[in-house]
């Protein structure tokens, strides 16, 4: 299959994307939510989901569900799931294998400015290589320092881009990485010269708090969003996605995103 027809599984007609992060416990153990919105995942569909991004055990757990959808492989998992502030990880799912459970692509982090770097820049780069070869779709997501935002540096627009550009010239076809907030935003969707998905980060106090961030992302030229805990620890994952459909795919205000949020609910 051409690497085309597999990126039109991941993005909508208008080269934007809601992608639901479901990898959660590659991460840490105390990940919730997540088999409780895949029981809803055909009302998600419904509202507007593009595609989901699962591990290994869990795209076979879920090939029927997933059937219908965009699915994204994690190829890399933490060395420490104990301890998720420890920014290391390990590759462990091949192009190979994660071709055999239907993916239509897969994703590795790296982790510019880190004492491991190195080794999260060679797990990115040899997925890249071996996705090439057989049309496969590769997603880089970039975390500067680390998966969350721990000093200013690794919240600083020029430092976002900066690692954004490194996954470019790593081989991505795709970059997930987080965004500041500020308008200087804009530097990293220019600088990645790929499409860039804006990732979730941690749960958010009000959900209209998220929204008006979605808009902003969007607005600086993010092509959709890369979102887990904002939707899988939220009392109305169909909302929140009905809500995402508004903010991604009809350029809708957060306030118009709010109110679909408020009439999206969907029972399992």
């Amino acid at each position: 299959m051409e690497k085309t027809r597999r990126m039109s599984r991941i993005f909508a007609k208008d080269g934007k994307s809601i992608t639901l992060a479901l990898d959660g416990y590659y991460f840490s153990t105390k990940t919730k939510g997540i088999d409780e919105t895949i029981s809803q995942l055909p009302g998600l569909i419904g509202n507007g989901l593009d595609a989901v991004l699962v591990t290994y055990g869990m795209a076979k757990r879920y090939a029927e569900e997933f059937s219908d959808i965009g699915m994204l492989v994690r190829a890399d998992l933490s060395t420490s799931v104990f301890d998720p502030s420890v920014p290391y990880t390990t590759g462990i799912v091949t192009v190979e294998e994660a071709l055999k459970l239907g993916a239509d692509g897969i994703i590795s982090m790296t982790f510019p400015g880190a004492s491991n770097e190195v080794s999260s820049h060679r797990i990115a780069f040899d997925l890249a290589r071996q996705a090439d070869h057989w049309n496969l779709p590769f997603m880089c997501e970039t975390l500067p320092y680390g998966y969350a935002v721990t000093s200013e540096a690794s919240n600083r627009p020029d430092v976002i881009a900066s690692g954004a550009r490194l996954g470019a010239e790593l081989g991505a076809d795709i970059i997930k990485t987080r965004f500041s907030g500020n308008k200087e935003d804009e530097e990293i969707v220019r600088l990645a010269n790929r499409p860039v998905l804006a990732l979730g980060g941690p749960k958010t106090g009000h959900i209209l708090d998220y929204f008006t961030f979605v808009r902003h992302c969007m607005d600086v030229g993010a092509k959709g969003v890369a979102v887990g805990r904002n939707i899988t620890q939220d009392e109305n994952p169909a909302g929140v996605v009905a809500a995402l459909d508004v903010l991604v795919h009809q350029n809708g205000t957060a306030q118009e995103a709010y109110e679909a949020y408020q009439s999206g609910h969907v029972t399992a």
